[in-house]
Order: structure tokens, then sequence, then C-alpha cells
């Protein structure tokens, strides 16, 4: 038996491309029936975080400073 805190956390690719389909997804919405500039600030605001953070976790792993 092993404790769950030994399990490794879910599939790493699932992730990555989860994010980047919800990403997308986010751009999508800037196409809708809003006519204020503060929705869409927030929608690519939140889609360049996803994305930095997929970014930035590959060069980690790519340069072997994360497991």
């Amino acid at each position: 038996m092993t404790s769950p805190d030994q399990h490794k956390p879910g599939h790493r690719k699932a992730g990555r491309i989860g994010a980047v389909v919800s990403a997308l997804a986010l751009l999508a919405m800037l196409c809708g029936n809003h006519e204020g500039r503060v929705e869409d600030i927030w929608l690519v605001g939140l889609a360049v975080l996803l994305l930095a953070i997929v970014v930035g976790d590959t060069v980690l792993r790519r340069n072997g400073l994360r497991s």
C-alpha cells in the first residue's frame, strides 16, 4: 500500500492540451454580444496567463528544473 501523497498527479500532456483548449475557448468568447471592453481584457488576460503557464512549464521541464 502507498499513501496518496506518493502518487504522481494526473497526466501532464492532458493538462497541457486542456489548458490550450481552454485558452482558445476564452479567445473564442471575444465574439460575443457584450459591449464593454472589461470583459475582453479579462478574457485575453486569462488566456495569456494559461498559455504562459504552459510555455513556462515546458521550458522548465526541458531544462530539467522540474521533475
